[in-house]
């Protein structure tokens, strides 16, 4: 099966943390979560000072910079690994787990971030220090991917370069999407994605979280039952009953030993995607970030779930 390139360790423990901790907000526009000063959407945003502006979260970043606009940061989370020259950034930490005192020490004009973000101890220093928050909503289909880029564009002071981008992007989501859709259900593979393998410990992941969006998205079926919800411990007989026919990772090194200790784990081992020793790689933070390249996100894992040569009704 194909798998992607390894990246860095340490990218993949704030990636590894970023899954783990995020779940679908079913209003994007919900105010007062996680402790934020008064989230600003695109309404509010329109006034702040964005010339030193600290991003938090990998998809808020690349959409800066996909509409341009790079030039303006001065610092970046943990999580925000594209495009490549966001790396040289200064790193304020992990975006559920930043430092208030190192976000200050920049100067910051604003701060945009990504619903969620936190701790909340963290944000009341923020708020005190009065650092400006724009909140972008989070959320793992189009509509919350279009929303975000709206509310960026709205910050920055560009609505029309984000227009622009908003287009883009929907047209590529729609014609992705629709390919994949078009794939009957009853031929659709069944994936489990492991988040992480250690112990003999399987963590899995349920409904309401990244992973479970992308693979709805690339028209396969999420192996786990409805029920089971978030990032947590998947036991032995639910492994079994799952029945995955693929398992879903995200990049790490040594994966081929890891690869091998998961297809040899007693309950992963009597499941069809042992058989077939069907384990598939991505980037995490392009297969789990729902931002601007989620439609190449959704055409590679239907690629690698599905033959290219398999018929699909047009």
């Amino acid at each position: 099966m194909r798998t992607a390139h390894p990246i860095r360790r340490a990218r993949q423990a704030a990636l590894a943390a970023f899954a783990l901790s995020a779940t679908i907000l079913l209003s994007p526009a919900v105010p007062g979560l996680h402790g934020f000063a008064s989230p600003a959407f695109a309404d509010e945003a329109a006034a702040i000072d964005t010339s030193r502006l600290v991003s938090i979260g990998g998809a808020v970043t690349e959409i800066v910079y996909a509409l341009q606009e790079g030039d303006r940061l001065v610092a970046r989370d943990s999580t925000s690994l594209y495009p490549p020259e966001a790396e040289k950034l200064p790193d304020v930490g992990y975006m559920r787990a930043l430092s208030p005192e190192g976000v200050i020490a920049l100067n910051p004009s604003a701060i945009l971030a990504v619903e969620g973000s936190g701790p909340p101890e963290a944000l009341a220093v923020l708020k005190d220090a009065g650092v400006p928050f724009v909140t972008v909503p989070e959320g793992y289909d189009r509509e919350t991917i279009l929303r975000k880029i709206t509310v960026v564009g709205e910050a920055l002071g560009v609505p029309d370069k984000a227009k622009a981008l908003v287009d883009t992007v929907s047209a590529d989501l729609d014609q992705a999407i629709a390919l994949a859709a078009a794939r009957p259900e009853s031929e659709r593979k069944r994936v489990l994605f492991v988040l992480s393998f250690q112990g003999g410990k399987i963590l899995a992941a349920g409904s309401h979280t990244a992973a479970d969006g992308i693979i709805r998205l690339a028209g396969a079926i999420n192996a786990t039952d409805d029920t089971f919800q978030g990032y947590k411990p998947l036991s032995d007989e639910a492994v079994i009953n799952a029945s995955p026919d693929v398992i879903l990772m995200m990049n790490r090194g040594a994966e081929e030993n890891i690869d091998t200790e998961l297809l040899a784990h007693p309950a992963v081992a009597l499941t069809p995607a042992a058989a077939n020793k069907a384990v598939l790689r991505f980037d995490g933070l392009h297969l789990l970030g729902f931002g601007p390249r989620t439609a190449s996100a959704v055409r590679g894992l239907n690629e690698a779930l599905y033959d290219k040569n398999d018929h699909v009704p047009q």
